[in-house]
């Protein structure tokens, strides 16, 4: 399938009503892609990470050849979805100096002192580089949604935590996208919807291979409990939050070969519709290498 038709079918249009329990967690389920099945469709995935990421090797390159676009790529999901290696096969090709990734755990005593978009805003992209967030601050209208008692430490101004509050936070997000966006970075919004189900058979496969005990916590679990919350956090986040110019891609993370495949083929789409060509040396700086050459050639 082409890159185009697969960002098609995994954005979430804006001003569509969205309802998470609309969308597979497993890509082979999905009608479009019902005839592959099983290893085949695994298979097929991987060559199309690794084709993906020579395209966007290119796109790298000459993004950080002009330095007057940049490209934000937030990750979102719930615990155990494949974040961490999403960001470790999709970018893997990439040159460290063009990209930036930053992961935002729980806020610091310093970031508390600001808005709770300072912390992410201080590590956006600069222009020529991909940004890469590893949760982002969308978790102030997902975590803190759920649990609004963390509200109570982000010293806010006093007022009622309704409805509005809410809204006005998802616009403030929506304003902070679009700025960016009119001033040159792409953004490009993934969240990996795994199931319930899928999550259970993970987080047991780290609690019984003793190689990966090390990535357990038992705040996972206890987050787990509040599984619909944050079901209805995201689909209400989602609603609120993709816009034409800043879309949320919700992937099939069942399979995670099958994800890495759609958000390879998407970042790379994504970046080559900028139509980036390489940087026109002016007639003065062909002088300038005329004369370096001659210099070289006599040295």
């Amino acid at each position: 399938m082409k890159r185009a038709k697969i960002a098609k079918l995994f954005r979430i249009k804006p001003g569509k009503k969205f309802r998470l329990q609309d969308y597979p967690t497993n890509l082979g389920h999905h009608h479009a892609l019902k005839h592959l099945r099983g290893e085949k469709l695994t298979d097929d995935a991987r060559a199309d990470v690794q084709a993906n990421l020579d395209k966007l090797t290119h796109a790298q390159e000459l993004l950080y050849a002009n330095a007057t676009r940049s490209v934000l790529i937030v990750f979102q999901a719930m615990d155990a979805a494949g974040k961490d290696g999403m960001i470790k096969h999709v970018m893997s090709g990439l040159n460290p100096q063009g990209c930036q990734v930053y992961s935002f755990k729980k806020p610091s005593d310093e970031e508390l002192q600001h808005t709770f978009l300072w912390r992410c805003a201080r590590c956006l992209p600069e222009r020529g580089r991909i940004g890469i967030f590893n949760r982002s601050y969308y978790e102030e209208v997902l975590v803190v949604k759920v649990h609004p008692e963390i509200l109570a430490h982000q010293k806010l101004p006093p007022g009622k935590r309704d409805k509005a509050f809410w809204r006005q936070r998802y616009e403030d997000i929506n304003q902070l996208e679009k700025h960016l966006t009119a001033n040159g970075t792409l953004v490009l919004k993934f969240f990996l919807n795994l199931s319930k189900k899928e999550q259970k058979r993970r987080f047991l496969e780290r609690l019984e291979q003793p190689e990966k005990n090390w990535k357990f916590s038992a705040a996972d679990l206890t987050e787990r409990r509040f599984w619909d919350d944050y079901q209805q956090a995201y689909q209400d986040c989602i609603n609120a939050t993709s816009t034409e110019w800043a879309p949320w891609f919700v992937i099939p993370a069942d399979d995670k070969w099958i994800a890495r495949a759609a958000v390879s083929a998407i970042v790379s789409q994504a970046i080559d519709a900028l139509g980036l060509q390489p940087p026109v040396v002016s007639p003065e700086q062909l002088k300038e290498l005329a004369a370096a050459r001659r210099e070289l050639l006599k040295s």
